[in-house]
């Protein structure tokens, strides 16, 4: 691959003409159809080989996005994450999510709006209250894996899947089992399996009727929509409101208009459910192939925490996080145009041997000797566009994982190699869904409670400074297609 790194001829009607201009990021010179072709089928070998071949800040050329600058360099990413908010747009970034999340979801707010919702939602993501879902959290999983199938290889990400869908429905709604829940299950389930294909190409958002792509998605998103604003409204009524705990009556009492507030669970609906079901699937995945780390992780909490972060490090959920330039700006020394995105890389950083020995090992006890470098895990991205619900994510995948050790042990299928990384919609997902073979477990251990989880959700750095990142435990995490380990 021939590189691009020429400079751009001078423009005396440029803004950048008061300063000096630098080339910008080198990058493979190949078809952006080919580019394109290439990403959608191996995404992170394919980074991983422009890393190789051009250093920690590069350029590809992806559909429908353009032309996209790619940062594996902590010093580049953290220049983006502690940058000018109004000038690295997240929000204008994640427009395509648009039509599912709608226009007030947090993901797609920037500016003085996106910190005046985040500040409002922080509090019902703040440690205590993280905590008090722990046991919910542990009941979910527990019931989910009695049901597991026994010496036989199956897929676990659809069962994740019915575990954080459950934990969502019933720790942000407060929903108990009955026919509202099972008819808010069913739809979302729905909704999640419509073909994304609408959301990279806007041309094809039209409404043909019931039996057509964008049609079948908008009817579905009504259904759902009519009992998110129905159970808004009798919650708003409900005149135990002020005592209860779920996230729902927590934003209410914050004082989220009823839009708002649709858009922020349909957020946490689908971007929360989807993505730690997903890391999940890779825990197990990975715990399958690693026996010891398994039983390690049966015995000590401390170890299951550090086994949660180097999952995330190693088989990432989400691929990157993007933001558009609104402004001239420079990163690494390169001049990124105003209207490009420049996009940190979790896979690419995360597996850069330089900060991490061995990165394509499977080694939790990276995260017992102290914190990682600044910026090079990023599982949650980072500043102050870092998930709100990093701490929730993290403690849940806690408590799920105790709660399958205690009861089985994971071996692989016999005959079957490590899973490779496959984008599916905005996910990495394990190419066949997370395949192991579950037995008994020969000794038992205490599912993690809230009193486990001290300390571990309440100070990760979500709950600080919403408006600051010092960089060192908030901003850190993905990795090989197909690792040999």
């Amino acid at each position: 691959m021939a590189e691009e790194g020429q400079a751009p001829p001078p423009d005396d009607d440029c803004p950048w003409e008061n300063r000096a201009r630098m080339a910008p990021p080198p990058g493979p010179r190949l078809p952006a159809l080919v580019q394109s072709a290439l990403f959608s089928a191996r995404p992170v070998a394919f980074l991983d080989a422009c890393r190789r071949r051009y250093g920690g800040v590069f350029q590809v050329r992806i559909v429908p996005f353009g032309r996209l600058t790619y940062l594996a360099d902590p010093a580049a990413i953290k220049e983006v994450f502690t940058g000018d908010v109004g000038v690295f747009r997240a929000g204008e970034a994640n427009q395509f999510m648009r039509p599912t999340l709608g226009e007030a979801s947090l993901l797609l707010l920037d500016g003085d709006e996106h910190l005046r919702t985040r500040k409002l939602m922080l509090p019902a993501f703040h440690g205590a209250a993280v905590r008090r879902h722990a046991g919910v959290m542990a009941d979910v999983a527990g019931e989910e894996v009695e049901r597991w199938p026994l010496g036989r290889p199956f897929a676990v990400r659809p069962s994740m899947q019915r575990i954080t869908l459950e934990v969502i429905l019933r720790t942000v709604f407060g929903l108990a089992e009955g026919e509202r829940l099972l008819r808010l299950r069913e739809l979302l389930t729905a909704l999640m399996d419509e073909n994304p294909a609408y959301l990279w190409f806007e041309w094809m958002r039209v409404d043909l009727g019931p039996r057509s792509p964008f049609g079948r998605f908008l009817r579905l998103r009504d259904r759902v929509d009519a009992i998110l604003f129905d159970e808004i409204a009798r919650r708003r009524r409900d005149p135990g409101l002020e005592d209860r705990v779920d996230v729902l009556s927590l934003l209410l009492r914050a004082g989220l208009p009823d839009g708002a507030l649709r858009d922020e669970l349909m957020t946490l609906l689908l971007a929360g459910h989807e993505t730690t079901a997903t890391g999940l699937a890779w825990a197990c995945e990975r715990l399958a192939r690693h026996p010891e780390v398994a039983a390690r992780a049966r015995e000590d909490d401390d170890y299951l925490e550090a086994t949660v972060k180097e999952v995330l490090r190693i088989r990432p959920v989400v691929l990157d996080v993007a933001r558009v330039v609104a402004g001239p700006a420079q990163v690494a020394g390169f001049d990124i145009e105003p209207g490009t995105m420049v996009t940190p890389g979790i896979t690419t950083v995360q597996r850069v041997g330089d900060i991490w020995p061995d990165p394509e090992a499977f080694r939790p006890e990276r995260f017992l000797d102290g914190s990682p470098a600044p910026y090079s895990w990023i599982p949650f991205g980072g500043g102050v566009r870092r998930c709100l619900g990093a701490a929730f994510a993290q403690l849940e995948m806690k408590v799920v994982l105790g709660a399958v050790l205690e009861r089985a042990e994971l071996r692989a299928p016999p005959g079957r190699g490590p899973e490779a990384q496959r984008l599916r919609h905005v996910t990495l997902v394990p190419e066949r869904d997370g395949e192991v073979v579950s037995t008994p477990a020969q000794g038992a251990r205490r599912v993690a409670h809230a009193d486990d989880a001290r300390g571990h959700a309440g100070d990760d750095g979500v709950v600080g400074d919403v408006l600051g990142d010092d960089g060192a435990r908030a901003d850190h995490a993905v990795v090989a297609d197909g690792d040999p380990a």
